[in-house]
């Protein structure tokens, strides 16, 4: 006679797998860990929320402008509408749109910050986007505090929004450009993916450039250049660590150790 033991439920959501080396990993662990696999240093795809926590000092985010929304100005339709899209989007990530702005500190000092989240429509730059990131650089041109903008953007510009969403590329460069020739001093952080229009704007003109590790960056995604230019592409093309050889970023920092790191940068340049 042959017993079997009766299989104990396992609840769900106690394990997450890494994509970086496929292992099996306790999911507290890995929230212990800021989202970073304790194997391969993998930097899981983290919320803009969770982004706050890791990068300032505890209970010092001020947001501001959090009730922006985008309106229609195409009457576009896909599988849905546009409006409909964007509130299945909101109720999904629980954002109004894919970047949070304010005011917070870091390790005591006060800067202006901007998150672009890729769970909201692929963290895409629309009107609102657009128009936060504007609002939040002249913040700090006025109050005279670094800027950091931390982009985790797949998603490009939003092509809902057509022509106003690549207005925004330029509008956030020209809102960069007068906050750089005032003095100011702006961080840029490349999270995985850094994408489309927002790499050929905002996010590309920075002062220190800094990414994650293995970070996806660049313009159009490797696969559409490969197709575009029917070329094998170099090996690791577009990663954080490719860029960084060829000057493109001027340091590849470890989730663990951003916050310290944008202190000490603070501290030196500010």
């Amino acid at each position: 006679m042959v017993f079997f033991r009766k299989k104990r439920n396992m609840p769900d959501g106690l394990w997450v797998r890494c994509d970086g080396c496929s292992s099996m990993l306790f999911k507290k662990t890995v929230e212990d860990g800021m989202f970073v696999c304790p194997e391969c240093n993998y930097h899981f795809r983290i919320f803009s929320r969770d982004r706050v926590k890791i990068l300032v000092d505890e209970n010092s985010f001020e947001e501001m402008w959090p009730n922006m929304v985008p309106c229609d100005p195409l009457n576009f339709k896909d599988r849905v509408t546009y409006p409909e899209r964007v509130t299945e989007e909101q109720q999904k990530s629980g954002l109004k749109e894919a970047v949070i702005v304010g005011k917070a500190k870091i390790n005591g000092s006060e800067v202006m910050i901007g998150i672009t989240d890729p769970s909201f429509i692929m963290g895409s730059m629309g009107s609102v986007v657009g128009e936060k990131i504007a609002r939040v650089t002249e913040k700090a041109m006025e109050l005279r505090l670094p800027l950091i903008l931390v982009s985790g953007s797949g998603g490009g510009a939003r092509m809902q929004e057509g022509v106003f969403s690549l207005m925004q590329m330029a509008k956030t460069s020209a809102a960069i450009a007068r906050f750089q020739g005032a003095g100011g001093l702006y961080i840029s952080i490349l999270t995985d993916p850094s994408l489309g229009g927002v790499m050929a704007s905002f996010a590309s003109l920075a002062d220190i450039t800094i990414a994650e590790p293995k970070a996806l960056i660049g313009f159009a995604g490797p696969r559409v250049i490969q197709e575009t230019i029917r070329r094998a592409l170099p090996k690791g093309f577009q990663t954080a660590e490719f860029l960084l050889e060829h000057g493109f970023v001027d340091m590849i920092v470890n989730r663990q150790d951003m916050k310290k790191e944008l202190s000490r940068l603070i501290a030196y340049l500010q």
